[in-house]
């Protein structure tokens, strides 16, 4: 029986499309590099400053100078370009009346994480935000899984993680359990499938009849 259960925020509880793009696009710019928007989904869910290296070829110090322009622009804007997917809330409430707990797993620094969970109303219904900080520790999606774990006292057999990304995946299969995909975010055709995702959910809708029978 699972108890607990471990979201992603970007492309799972959220759609951070607009702010996250937008403020890659502005941060691209500094290095002279010009893309649309719609070129720029694949930074929806990974570490950034990985990202940026590997989308641009960016050094390492690069990387993390690409960082601190997003977030020029994230911070004061980028941040609540950003919506609730419909459902989601109905989806946490049925969830919690059958007893289970959540919590918040993201590589999105934690500072970010706690004001976009709460504007949309999704905080309240958290044990646990646990996200990346500031100076680029704990990016790793398979740490921030190991420290949410450790806070909530949870088990790999009680325990569940729900994302969008192979990262979700992955770094949940190096903390032993098990991964709940949602085709609604911004992986790529397959990459849910070809990680090893236990099940794969085209809408809240889904994902509650899933997480509800385990």
């Amino acid at each position: 029986m699972i108890k607990h259960i471990l979201f992603d925020l970007d492309g799972t509880l959220t759609n951070p499309k607009e702010g996250i793009t937008k403020c890659v696009q502005y941060a691209l710019r500094h290095f002279g590099i010009e893309r649309d928007c719609e070129e720029l989904v694949s930074f929806i869910g990974p570490p950034l400053k990985e990202q940026f290296m590997e989308y641009a070829s960016l050094s390492e110090e690069e990387g993390v100078k690409a960082v601190e322009v997003y977030r020029e622009r994230f911070a004061p804007v980028g941040i609540f370009e950003n919506e609730i997917y419909d459902g989601i809330i109905p989806m946490l409430e049925k969830l919690k009346k059958q007893g289970k707990i959540f919590a918040l797993a993201t590589s999105k620094p934690t500072v970010f994480a706690e004001k976009i969970v709460e504007k949309y109303g999704i905080k309240p219904y958290l044990s646990c935000i646990v996200g990346s900080e500031l100076d680029g520790r704990n990016t790793d999606k398979a740490e921030v899984i190991r420290i949410v774990m450790e806070k909530l006292g949870a088990t790999k057999e009680n325990t569940v993680m729900v994302g969008d990304r192979e990262h979700d995946v992955i770094g949940a299969r190096k903390n032993g359990i098990e991964c709940i995909g949602v085709s609604y975010g911004y992986g790529k055709n397959g990459e849910l499938e070809e990680s090893g995702a236990l099940k794969i959910a085209k809408t809240p809708y889904e994902l509650l009849k899933i997480l509800s029978a385990m």
